[in-house]
């Protein structure tokens, strides 16, 4: 239980932390959140700083819920958690890193959208072929849609089906997946209402005025 609840923090402060922000104000001398949607990911920062400074966003971002996964299999050793204990610990850092991202208490707890981060974390908690599949479905529906939420949301909503596939009869671990994944769907709620309302932005689309 200690581990467990040691993993959730150190992937939560991990998380929490505002990649988007700090680049934006560095090195461009503006506050994300007034730019824009508003938002401190990847799809804000590209289009309020340029494919520099979004990329750098995603990179860092990417790497937090990468290094959170990376951290969980660190203590699950530690600890001397067997496999099973493993998986939920590294399903727990999913969890722990993506709330942090979108509840991130260095910003009164309103954060981002939490793709970037859960797929890096992914990369762990699933392994290779599972975070390639979601990188998959987001990229083909960006693509056919032009719509980044698009893909995110539909990312979103493969994470417990994957989770399902990969921790078939781990019980815990797909819970914690399945609470991580739909965090980020909710996340997107806004995106959501915009795109039912046909007020959307699609990939591509000029700065809104």
């Amino acid at each position: 239980m200690i581990a467990f609840i040691a993993t959730f923090i150190v992937a939560f402060l991990l998380g929490s932390v505002p990649w988007g922000l700090v680049i934006s104000k560095i090195f461009y001398g503006k506050d994300l959140r007034n730019e824009g949607s508003g938002n401190i990911g990847t799809t804000n920062a590209i289009r309020s700083m340029g494919k520099v400074g979004g990329y750098a966003v995603f990179v860092l971002d990417f790497g937090k819920g990468l290094l959170s996964g990376f951290c969980s299999l660190w203590i699950a050793g530690l600890f001397g958690l067997d496999a099973t204990q493993t998986q939920i610990a590294t399903a727990i850092a999913f969890w722990g890193c993506t709330w942090g991202h979108i509840f991130t208490p260095w910003l009164k707890f309103k954060g981002g959208k939490g793709i970037a981060v859960a797929i890096g974390c992914l990369f762990v908690t699933f392994g290779v072929i599972p975070s390639v599949i979601e990188l998959t479905i987001f990229g083909v529906l960006v693509v056919l849609t032009k719509y980044v939420s698009v893909g995110s949301m539909a990312s979103a909503l493969a994470c417990p089906f994957l989770a399902l596939w990969v921790f078939w009869g781990n019980w815990p671990a797909v819970l914690f997946c399945t609470i991580g994944g739909l965090t980020v769907f909710w996340a997107h709620r806004g995106n959501l209402k915009r795109l039912l309302a046909g007020e959307e932005r699609r990939v591509g689309d000029g700065k809104k005025k």
